[in-house]
């Protein structure tokens, strides 16, 4: 079955799209949205730089903004029969249901295969398959400027469950506690060449300016 898969760079859309690739579905295509401004429904930091992270898996891009966002669809489903659209939600009956109402609109499969799945069990299904992933923003209560880069491995695993004890956060960051992007799977690497810092009271996020894609040695 051909698929469209929402790709923000993120953990969680790649982790997405590498099952759906699995359990056979056809990807023709990737779509990252840039949002304007921060938004409930699309990641933000750093989705610029998805078509990167795309290329880890083989997969190309399409970018558009949010008010784009459905008539990219429309055309793609007009042109395609029985199609999929992959996404990463995990948690958020907001993302979940806006994605159902469009997929059923125009008789498209909505596929979420980590829909309602355990926050443990994600994390650790991210680490177990080497996809490297770095936290590029942070929004919660003891989530500081310390976590900014930090690689998303079982230390830091350990220190978010921690977290989760005493202030109640999603460990995934599906709350929007923190967001992160994919620098590494396989044998390609991105290399953040120049990146800043922008932190502010309680949150922050990394900025990439400059990132190239290189073959591990």
């Amino acid at each position: 079955m051909k698929a469209i898969s929402l790709l923000s760079g993120g953990k969680d859309s790649f982790l997405s799209a590498m099952i759906a690739m699995e359990q056979g579905f056809e990807i023709i295509t990737c779509i990252t949205v840039i949002p304007e401004e921060d938004s409930p429904m699309f990641h933000v930091p750093n989705a610029r730089h998805a078509s990167k992270v795309a290329e880890l898996l083989g997969l190309n891009t399409k970018f558009c903004s949010e008010d784009q966002f459905m008539g990219i669809i429309e055309d793609i489903s007009s042109k395609n029969k029985d199609l999929a659209l992959i996404n990463g939600a995990i948690a958020s009956n907001y993302q979940r249901n806006r994605l159902e109402i469009l997929c059923t609109e125009l008789s498209m499969l909505c596929y979420s295969p980590l829909w309602r799945v355990d926050q443990d069990t994600v994390m650790e299904e991210i680490i177990n398959r080497n996809i490297g992933a770095i936290i590029v923003s942070v929004s919660a209560e003891g989530l500081g400027k310390d976590f900014l880069g930090k690689e998303i491995n079982q230390d830091t695993l350990k220190d978010l469950k921690q977290i989760r004890k005493r202030y109640g956060i999603n460990i995934t960051g599906e709350g929007g506690e923190y967001e992160s992007f994919v620098i590494s799977y396989g044998s390609g690497k991105l290399n953040i060449k120049k990146s800043k810092i922008n932190f502010s009271g309680s949150t922050g996020s990394i900025v990439i300016e400059e990132l190239e894609l290189v073959t591990k040695s």
